[in-house]
């Protein structure tokens, strides 16, 4: 493996939230799986990040398409713009790392919406050194994901979606190191996504949501085929059910399930010995196709499921107060945190800010505590009607 490769792939680990596991036994080592660009997996929208990412079947906003782009025809304004800043990794003293979103849409018509989003996200200035500490010199990783969609009602309660993603991912282009260049990396995806809701005009009722997100070729930082990487497909299922009490209040509770569609990559079979290379290479040549059902082999699938349980509560729709939980097994990075968050509307333009609550102490303290979001919304109507 190349000496720059190690480096990357902790950077990458590190961004995703992972902690560092040890396997506890020889007979059955612990296997995170992993991908590349997990910058796509990180929650970019603060009202989601409130409600511990909870998003797949929450009321329609500006920020969808981050989620499930199939329920933009059932906003209730004609033109949604959202913006959301995170900075990110801010627990480990990172200043420079943050995650920027912008969003929007436009209903064409009752039935029908377009809508497109755009992710930058800013890993600092590193230092690059190899193996014996020479350094490489400096960069400023980033990485990039920019997407447009189409989604339509079938049906008063039934919408569909479609969007097509471009990604690129530039962690170390330009240097070389034992023969080897690095370049930027680029990936093409697409979202499927479906939304059904039996809410009635003021709000209360249920909806449910499917989404299919990332679903695209793989991701190489070299001019080696073979050495490519996958992306974070994700298969996603949600329930969201809405309360009215009155004319000025009303909460929301929800669950969101996500399992990535992506297989484990072949571990040692004994606590730190060489990895099989006849595994190994059937890993790396197997269709992108063939890895989203492969990825439902192997022992213990419920492990592989991360699940967000998130609560809403609104007042005259222009107060929101919002609490959630996020919940990864040990196994698979163990992210487990409390959320909250507070959203203000006045007029067209809306306030969302979400804070995520300390966990842990010392060397198992969460490298994610006290991450925050601000967002910044517009709903807008269309003059002509």
């Amino acid at each position: 493996m190349k000496p720059l490769i190690p480096r990357l792939t902790a950077l990458i680990l590190l961004l995703a939230g992972f902690q560092i596991i040890q396997a506890q036994s020889s007979t059955s080592p612990i296997n995170v799986v992993t991908t590349a660009v997990p910058f796509l997996r990180i929650s970019p929208d603060a009202r989601a990040g409130g409600m511990g990412d909870l998003g797949v079947a929450t009321t329609p906003d500006a920020n969808a398409g981050f989620y499930n782009l199939a329920k933009t025809p059932f906003a209730k304004h004609d033109v949604g713009v959202g913006l959301t800043y995170t900075p990110w990794l801010k627990d480990l003293g990172l200043n420079d790392v943050y995650l920027l979103a912008a969003s929007g849409f436009y209903k064409m018509s009752s039935q029908e919406a377009i809508s497109a989003s755009v992710r930058y996200f800013s890993l600092g200035n590193i230092q690059f050194t190899d193996y014996s500490g020479t350094t490489l010199g400096e960069g400023r990783p980033r990485e990039l994901g920019a997407d447009f969609g189409y989604s339509r009602k079938l049906s008063d309660k039934l919408s569909l979606g479609l969007a097509l993603r471009y990604i690129n991912s530039n962690l170390a282009g330009g240097y070389a190191t034992t023969g080897t260049t690095y370049k930027a990396g680029s990936a093409v995806a697409g979202d499927l996504s479906m939304y059904y809701t039996t809410a009635k005009d003021n709000g209360e009722g249920w909806s449910f949501g499917a989404t299919l997100t990332n679903l695209g070729t793989k991701i190489g930082y070299t001019n080696d085929a073979t050495q490519k990487d996958y992306i974070p497909a994700n298969l996603g299922l949600g329930a969201f059910y809405t309360k009215v009490f009155d004319e000025e209040n009303k909460i929301s509770v929800g669950l969101d399930v996500r399992k990535l569609l992506v297989p484990a990559a072949p571990v040692s079979q004994d606590n730190g010995g060489p990895v099989d290379s006849a595994n190994l290479v059937d890993y790396r040549n197997k269709s992108v196709v063939s890895s989203w059902f492969s990825s439902f082999s192997g022992p213990s699938q419920l492990s592989l499921l991360n699940f967000s349980l998130g609560a809403e509560y609104s007042y005259q729709d222009q107060f929101m107060a919002r609490v959630g939980y996020y919940y990864e097994d040990k196994n698979q990075g163990g992210r487990q945190y409390f959320t909250v968050g507070v959203g203000l509307k006045y007029s067209v333009m809306g306030l969302n800010f979400s804070y995520l609550v300390p966990s842990g102490n010392g060397v198992t303290r969460n490298p994610l505590s006290n991450t925050i979001r601000f967002g910044l919304s517009f709903d807008l109507d269309n003059e002509k009607k």
